[in-house]
């Protein structure tokens, strides 16, 4: 195959010449980004623990059992759903590298949960035993069984659609909103200078989870391009309706994470942000944005002075055709 799919294992074994000059650059930015957990001193966040609320610490937790296992997952949609299915050796560089950021990001909340006197193995149930947030697992698993469990010919139109739809379920829905929803709430702990450190650390998450999404979002471009097949209308619509189901589990999530509020921050003001995220996703990939909210944590880009977490893809984007005949007017 000419283009970015393809399952041989002896192609892509020669790195020059470069052929996505946008993969080897974000190879390099990663590596340039390596960081590790323990250059933060977490202990001195111990004294904001002890005089923040239940609720407050209730959040943190929540976030931690969320976030802990699915780094995880996320390297399981990479290592059977995506690098097996690219034949770029720079796509695989970067692979590698975010695969092992995806563990150093494990090992950074395991840090938390061991600094902080949070019950670890209640935090480990919690993502089985919360409705939100096992629904909101068996969705990502959905996909990447098809990778795997299921057998996929990439040759075939439905193979390079699963392709898609794993690429749309772990980076668009899962790194690219619900990951920044809770990056968000993590982050409005520092807006009222508690848990700094912790605050460093998710920043230094943060920073490493906007190139894997620059990532994604290059790959489902470049493979839509490649592929007229999958150029169709029935397609978009069901790449923008599975994005629009991700809104609606993250609202249920949110309303778990924050079910009374704390000071400055309730569900509502989380699912405002949820939509205004994907509303930038949905543009990322062509599309009118859906829900039209203006972005209620104007402090996040300011807050975090390592990237800039609205309009980071407009220098590279590519345009995604695919629903350009057909505004929906939404």
């Amino acid at each position: 195959m000419a283009g970015i799919l393809g399952t041989g294992i002896q192609d892509g074994l020669l790195l020059k010449p470069v052929k996505y000059e946008w993969a080897y650059d974000l190879y390099n930015q990663a590596v340039a980004n390596t960081w590790f957990p323990n250059e933060i001193q977490l202990g001195q966040d111990l004294a904001d623990w002890k005089k923040m609320s239940e609720e407050e610490r209730h959040a943190v937790t929540f976030l931690m059992s969320y976030f802990n296992p699915n780094e995880l997952l996320v390297n399981k949609a990479l290592a059977f759903g995506v690098y097996p299915y690219v034949n770029a050796a720079e796509a695989h560089l970067y692979l590698a590298k975010q695969m092992w950021e995806e563990a150093n990001h494990c090992m950074s909340f395991e840090y938390v949960l061991e600094t902080f006197p949070i019950n670890r193995d209640e935090a480990y149930a919690a993502h089985v035993e919360t409705p939100s947030m096992a629904r909101k697992e068996d969705f990502e698993t959905k996909f990447i069984k098809r990778m795997t469990e299921d057998t996929l010919d990439i040759t075939t139109t439905e193979g390079k659609k699963d392709f898609v739809r794993n690429l749309v379920a772990y980076n668009i829905i899962l790194e690219g909103i619900w990951f920044y929803s809770g990056f968000m709430v993590a982050l409005s702990f520092r807006q009222r200078n508690l848990l700094r450190n912790f605050a460093s650390l998710i920043d230094w998450v943060v920073r490493d989870e906007s190139l894997h999404l620059k990532f994604g979002i290059n790959l489902i471009l470049t493979v839509l391009e490649e592929n007229e097949d999958l150029q169709t209308e029935e397609f978009a619509d069901e790449i923008k309706s599975m994005i629009i189901e991700g809104v609606e589990m993250e609202e249920a999530y949110n309303r778990d994470l924050l079910p009374n509020g704390i000071l400055g921050l309730n569900a509502d003001y989380i699912n405002q942000y949820v939509k205004y995220l994907a509303d930038r996703r949905l543009e990322e990939l062509g599309f009118e944005p859906h829900y039209k909210v203006s972005n209620p944590a104007k402090w996040m880009s300011a807050a975090n002075d390592t990237l800039q977490l609205v309009n980071f893809f407009e220098a590279t984007n590519t345009s995604y055709e695919v629903n350009a005949d057909s505004k929906k007017g939404e």
